[in-house]
């Protein structure tokens, strides 16, 4: 069961991209955090305006700000999805928003970092590799990606947040599909390399089921989440030229030789499980499909 919310609580999504945005959507109009304030913190002010339309400038119970100008509050609960590129020291900000921004266990709220399943690594054979959330990360060494994703889940961790790490997120006009079909140019891949996928609006109830389920069962925890629909490259190009948008396009070229590693297979069995959680978009080939539908009507 999915323990009950504090009538008034407060939670600040740190990062209002895409992910942050939706999540922010998701809070509002959910009937289990009716009665919470939600605050979206940017590090500028250059995108308040769409935000605040997106998210809706009617309910008072939104508001969204800077990290400037947010120094000193304190949150029960805190989603930090800001991405690596907007910081000089990721873990660092990581640690500053679960030991500053966050209230902490005591005042029996949430902390979430939305990371990456990139954290494992690109797989090293020819036979695709299983991975769950018990699955030790890549090494350190290997990227500077993947070191910064480290320090970022140990500070999480250490302070009693829990670490989301999605796969590979998309939209209709964003994600690996759209950059493959629209430069025109050659992708430095296998076909047949295997990508896990997960639309953006899932990912954000992801973390949203993180804050509902609560600190009891998510605490220093690690979750791995996906549709549980992996495609290969040339699949997801296939399945995303379904759409209107992309149906002119060309089929890349693949540069990908048999010898390199295909990938891993993502299994987030007992992420699901613990979250109470399943996509709203079965599979990528299902969310063009059905974009397809609607716009041939």
């Amino acid at each position: 069961m999915a323990a009950s919310q504090p009538s008034q609580q407060q939670c600040a999504v740190i990062g209002c991209g895409v992910l942050g945005t939706s999540l922010c959507k998701q809070l509002l109009a959910s009937p289990d955090f009716e009665g919470w304030t939600v605050t979206g913190i940017t590090k500028t002010t250059n995108n308040h305006a769409s935000i605040l339309e997106a998210v809706g400038e009617e309910d008072t119970r939104f508001q969204v700000t800077t990290m400037e100008e947010s120094q000193g509050k304190t949150f029960d609960n805190v989603v930090f999805c800001a991405p690596p590129s907007g910081f000089d020291d990721y873990g660092a900000a990581v640690e500053h928003a679960v030991t500053n921004v966050w209230s902490g266990l005591d005042h029996g709220g949430t902390f979430v970092f939305t990371s990456s399943g990139g954290i494992h690594g690109p797989g090293t054979t020819t036979e695709p590799e299983t991975i769950t959330e018990e699955t030790p990360t890549a090494d350190p060494e290997s990227s500077p990606r993947t070191a910064r994703l480290i320090k970022a889940e140990e500070a999480c961790r250490a302070h009693g947040g829990c670490c989301v790490r999605l796969a590979g997120l998309y939209t209709l006009e964003r994600g690996a599909h759209s950059f493959w079909l629209n430069s025109g140019k050659d992708v430095s891949g296998r076909a047949d390399g295997i990508i896990n996928l997960l639309h953006y609006d899932d990912a954000a109830s992801a973390a949203l089921a993180a804050l509902t389920v609560g600190s009891n069962v998510v605490k220093g925890r690690n979750f791995l989440v996906s549709d549980s629909h992996p495609l290969t490259r040339q699949q997801i190009c296939s399945s995303a030229m379904k759409a209107d948008l992309f149906k002119d396009k060309k089929m890349p070229a693949f540069l990908g030789k048999d010898t390199e590693p295909i990938g891993k297979l993502y299994d987030g069995t007992v992420s699901e499980r613990d979250l109470q959680w399943k996509p709203k978009y079965e599979s990528f080939d299902a969310f063009m499909s059905m974009h397809a539908a609607a716009t041939s009507k």
